[in-house]
């Protein structure tokens, strides 16, 4: 699949044409070899996970629209990523939980089943394909991950990482991007306490370093030139990487011809480092997702946009950053009231274009996505990534 339309954003200067305020000199790539070969652009974000919160959300937006299926609508509450996603070349989501019927029933943790309508809001935005494959992805069973994948082919969404059918498993996500065919493979640390049927061996991928490898070489003998890893592994709100995490990383880097890690499943964000040459995202967040407790940490996200570019004959990987963030309702007074300026809808935000660009936000909101950009940017950093040139493809504004 290619995509000819979409604006390319290989160098600074050509990023600025999208977006001000990308950061050029020593961090921007602008020493490096001149370009000699192709090169596209990949847009990947975190765990989208749908909770009560936002499928009442997106019924509220149904009525305001007048679209969506079955009385849901998600694509108001995700449409401030569009931008961003629709302009690369390959999008590429984590598709976390399980899918329902259309109308329902829906359930939260710890066992999601969740409106299928969602991933037509997911195709809307921007992506291409997704890793469908997390510690959610047995929580009902075989017919969970046929419905789920199911689901996902029909709003027009590729996937790997789990799989209706020996078959299925056995055929790489291959996806030619601007003439480069570009393959994804899609790993998960475990199912809950669930086991992989023995009958069904093939249904979900498991992490585990020499599977890994296989599934890249694989991969590689159906023609990938480049290879993207997703991984669901770490642990849950703590936003520095773990050592099985850091281990792992290594390996990878080091043993296998993978030009890309991006990881999930921590739904805060992780620091991004470049090993032996790989960009490793630990953890990109959450995308969209409403936890019954929000801590602060979880409403707040990544986009991670990579830059690949062959020069020398090899892939390079130039890495930038989006920081995003979920505006909740605050919880009504006694009186059913909301606070004075307070937000009134579940929305998925572009923190530094919304500063740039919206000049109806309270002081309370500005406050909170400067917070939100400049934490997502200390935490990204913390493994020293900006010396390998990880910027914010869009700066804050002054």
């Amino acid at each position: 699949m290619t995509r000819p339309l979409r604006r390319q954003l290989v160098t600074c200067a050509a990023s600025s044409l999208l977006l001000t305020g990308t950061a050029c000199g020593p961090f921007g790539g602008d020493d490096k070899p001149a370009a000699d070969g192709p090169s596209f652009t990949v847009a990947a974000a975190g765990d989208i996970l749908i909770h009560p919160q936002l499928t009442e959300q997106a019924r509220k937006d149904a009525k305001k629209t007048g679209k969506g299926e079955k009385g849901l609508d998600f694509r108001p509450m995700m449409a401030g990523v569009k931008p961003v996603i629709s302009k690369a070349d390959l999008g590429i989501c984590h598709f976390e939980p399980v899918v329902g019927k259309p109308g329902g029933p829906f359930r939260s943790y710890p066992d999601f089943l969740v409106p299928p309508q969602i991933a037509t809001a997911v195709k809307d935005v921007g992506y291409d394909q997704c890793s469908s494959v997390s510690n959610h992805t047995l929580d009902h069973g075989p017919a969970g991950v046929t419905r789920t994948l199911n689901t996902l082919d029909k709003a027009g969404l590729r996937h790997t990482g789990s799989a209706r059918s020996a078959a299925e498993a056995a055929k790489p996500l291959i996806t030619e991007v601007k003439g480069v065919k570009v393959a994804q493979i899609a790993f998960a640390f475990g199912f809950n306490g669930r086991e992989v049927p023995k009958n069904k061996p093939w249904i979900a991928n498991k992490n585990d370093f020499d599977a890994i490898a296989a599934a890249e070489k694989k991969a590689r003998a159906a023609g990938a030139e480049v290879v993207i890893l997703s991984i669901h592994w770490g642990r849950e709100n703590q936003p520095n990487a773990s050592g099985p995490q850091l281990k792992l990383a290594r390996r990878i880097a080091r043993e296998t011809g993978i030009n890309l890690v991006i990881g999930h499943h921590a739904h805060v964000v992780q620091p991004m480092e470049k090993v032996d040459g790989t960009w490793i995202a630990y953890g990109l967040g959450n995308q969209i997702a409403r936890h019954d407790v929000p801590n602060g940490l979880t409403e707040e996200g990544v986009i991670g946009w990579f830059e690949f570019v062959k020069r020398g004959g090899k892939w390079d990987v130039d890495a930038k950053y989006v920081p995003t963030f979920v505006d909740i309702p605050p919880d009504p007074d006694e009186t059913g009231a909301l606070p004075k300026n307070a937000v009134e809808d579940h929305r998925l935000v572009d923190v530094a274009t919304a500063l740039r660009d919206d000049k109806n936000l309270s002081e309370q909101q500005r406050s909170r996505y400067r917070l939100a950009f400049e934490r997502t940017q200390g935490t990204l950093l913390n493994r020293g990534a900006s010396q390998d040139g990880l910027v914010p493809l869009q700066g804050l504004p002054d």
